[in-house]
C-alpha cells in the first residue's frame, strides 16, 4: 500500500511540474510566433514620368520612354511618417511597375531631391501599410518638359 500511495504522490508532482509547462507554454509561444500584425505588408504601384521628349506622339517614339536613368533621376523613396528618416529607396521596373516589403504602419512618399517646379503630382503621399496586404499607390512625375 505504501508504494502505491508514493507512486501516485510522484505522479501528482509530474503533473504539477509538468502541467505549469504546459501552461506556460500554451501563453508564452503565441508570443514567439509571428503574429498578423508583425508580418509586412506591400506598398506596389506604378511611378510614371513624362513628358520626356517636348511634343509627345501618337504612337510614342522609343525615345520619349522613361528609361532606367530616367527613374534614377527622379528618385523615390519611403520615409518613416515624420519625413526624416528614410526606409527604402523605390526600384521601378522598366515599365514604371514597383513593389516592395515594409512593416505595417505609416509611411511617407516623396522625392529625394528637389525639382524646381517638378513634381510628383501627387507626391509627398502620406500611405498605411497593414499586414499582408498589399496598399496600391501610383505615382506621376511631371518633368516639366513642354
Amino acid at each position: 500500500m505504501t508504494e502505491a500511495i508514493t507512486t501516485a504522490m510522484n505522479r501528482r508532482a509530474l503533473i504539477k511540474r509538468y502541467g505549469i509547462w504546459f501552461i506556460m507554454a500554451i501563453i508564452v509561444l503565441p508570443g514567439c510566433s509571428k503574429s498578423s500584425t508583425r508580418e509586412p505588408g506591400f506598398l506596389e504601384g506604378i511611378i510614371s514620368i513624362g513628358p520626356i521628349c517636348p511634343v509627345e506622339k501618337i504612337p510614342p517614339d522609343p525615345a520619349c520612354q522613361p528609361t532606367a536613368e530616367t527613374y534614377k533621376a527622379y528618385p523615390v523613396s519611403v520615409y518613416s511618417s515624420d519625413g526624416k528618416k528614410k526606409i527604402i529607396q523605390l526600384n521601378p521596373s522598366l515599365d514604371g511597375s514597383y513593389n516592395c516589403e515594409l512593416s505595417p504602419g505609416n509611411y511617407l512618399v516623396k522625392l529625394d531631391k528637389a525639382q524646381n517646379g517638378i513634381g510628383g503630382s501627387n507626391l509627398p503621399a502620406e500611405v498605411t501599410i497593414t499586414s499582408r496586404y498589399n496598399t496600391v499607390l501610383s505615382i506621376s512625375i511631371d518633368t516639366g518638359i513642354r
